[in-house]
């Protein structure tokens, strides 16, 4: 199993409230309206939150951010105790919070307490920093980023930093190698476009693209990645930019996505990976994060003391089992789908996108090198498991993979209880041994239609058919019956 890089996350924390309801009618003395059962809870926010969320995917961290001696510094530690490893700064005033008040998942208003700002750095923080593998600044213009700006630039000069801007911070320091903005602070920081610069035309990715070159420029940074919501981010290196779309269309409570995505983009950094992949994966993140519903997904218990890292690529069933878990718990649609996947090709890409489609997340059921053996007979699979769970996880629409060793996918499904199972239309409902499971928890069998001409088999034959031709400049093969001169 492979241990994922530790990361330093630098930044303001803060604390976050949620008091959830359900409005039913307006307030007899205002046209306001009445926010009936509520249900409270406090969790991390800001760089705390980007941390935790870093924590989550098993990975090592370390928090620099400031703290006082109030109440809501207090509750913080709390809630980050175990979690992660804590380097704290003096913080002038109390502890900035903020409360949102919702109904049926959506904000009503925000209430924001504390304008506490960090004091000064110390000798600890920039000892942590200077022995970094890679940071993430999770700026939210509360004075951390300022005290500790001449480590964070050391930092820049020999490792990854990813900085995640605010409009009431500075910009980052030079070298970073990614900065994150949305884009309305993209926009905000880049300023007016200049003479030499073609005008826009109002849209949306034309913008961004020339606020992203700009502030590569301007900011000395090697990447900036402006993110679009839901549309996905544009990447510039300070030329033609690339655009990463999401996945899917996810509908839900984006509170913490852009944490989300800074936090998975420095991860993967810190892995060693390419700024492209860094990005992508970090969309992919994002657009899974608000699926599964968002903040109300991060559990708070008391964390383990050792962070176990993500499951291998042989073992990924648990994973999958706690992404239905989380998107089950937040009211969400679990789809799921099966098969071999021997040869991935055009008909089971089409099928995974639709199923997709029809939830808020898909767990791919993958048979065992074993069970297509007996399934397809001597020689199958022609793609061993490990590959095979590889390939699949590198699709955007595939949000986990599970794997099976029976012949049917009877008993993982009764672990997983999706509410919907996705096959092909070449089957008929009454050749799936598994619908009346799935039919007992209230699940559905769903067909897609079937796309001709694409087989594992018809592939493998029409490779085993085809021609071999000889690469010129190479010399036969002993026994070719081509005499030598």
């Amino acid at each position: 199993m492979t241990v994922p890089a530790p990361l330093l996350v630098v930044g303001d924390a803060l604390l976050d409230r949620d008091v959830c309801g359900r409005v039913e009618r307006l307030a007899p003395d205002a046209p306001v309206p009445v926010v009936s059962g509520p249900r409270r809870a406090t969790r991390p926010g800001g760089a705390a939150l980007a941390a935790c969320l870093a924590a989550a995917d098993g990975r090592p961290v370390t928090l620099v951010t400031a703290l006082g001696d109030d109440p809501d510094s207090a509750t913080l530690r709390e809630l980050l105790a175990d979690r992660l490893e804590l380097v704290e700064l003096p913080l002038t005033g109390a502890l900035s919070s903020k409360t949102r008040v919702l109904a049926d998942g959506r904000p009503l208003l925000r209430l924001d307490d504390g304008e506490g700002r960090a004091r000064e750095g110390t000798r600890e923080a920039a000892r942590v920093i200077a022995e970094a593998g890679a940071v993430l600044v999770a700026d939210y213009g509360r004075g951390t980023a300022d005290v500790l700006r001449e480590a964070l630039a050391g930092a820049a000069a020999r490792v990854p930093v990813v900085w995640d801007p605010h409009p009431r911070g500075r910009p980052p320091v030079p070298g970073v190698r990614l900065a994150t903005p949305c884009a309305a602070e993209a926009h905000a920081f880049a300023g007016p476009a200049d003479d030499t610069e073609e005008a826009g035309h109002g849209s949306e990715l034309h913008t961004a693209a020339q606020d992203a070159g700009r502030l590569v420029r301007a900011w000395r940074a090697a990447s900036v990645a402006v993110t679009l919501g839901g549309r996905g981010a544009l990447l510039s290196h300070g030329a033609t930019p690339l655009l990463v779309p999401s996945p899917v269309t996810a509908d839900g409570d984006a509170c913490g996505a852009g944490d989300r995505f800074a936090a998975t983009a420095a991860g993967l950094l810190a892995d060693g990976e390419l700024v492209e992949t860094a990005v992508r994966g970090a969309v992919h993140a994002a657009t899974r994060y608000v699926a599964e519903g968002g903040v109300r997904t991060l559990a708070m218990d008391p964390a383990p003391t050792e962070p176990a890292g993500p499951p291998s690529e042989g073992e990924p069933t648990d994973d999958a089992l706690r992404t239905a878990a989380r998107v089950r718990a937040a009211g969400g649609t679990v789809v799921a789908a099966g098969g071999c996947f021997d040869l991935l090709h055009a008909g089971h890409v089409a099928l995974l996108q639709a199923a997709r489609r029809t939830g808020d997340c898909l767990v791919v059921c993958v048979n065992s090198d074993a069970s297509v053996r007996r399934r397809k007979g001597d020689g199958r699979p022609l793609v061993p498991e490990a590959d095979r769970i590889r390939v699949l996880r590198a699709l955007e629409c595939v949000d986990a993979v599970a794997v099976f060793d029976e012949d049917t996918p009877e008993r993982l499904l009764a672990e997983l209880r999706p509410h919907i199972w996705a096959k092909g239309g070449d089957y008929a409902m009454a050749s799936l041994p598994e619908a009346p499971l799935v039919e007992s928890w209230g699940g559905q069998v769903v067909l897609f239609p079937y796309l001709d001409g694409r087989s594992t088999t018809g592939i493998a034959e029409r490779a085993a058919l085809a021609p071999r031709t000889r690469t010129p400049g190479t010399r036969p093969a002993a026994g070719s019956g081509r005499r030598s001169r």
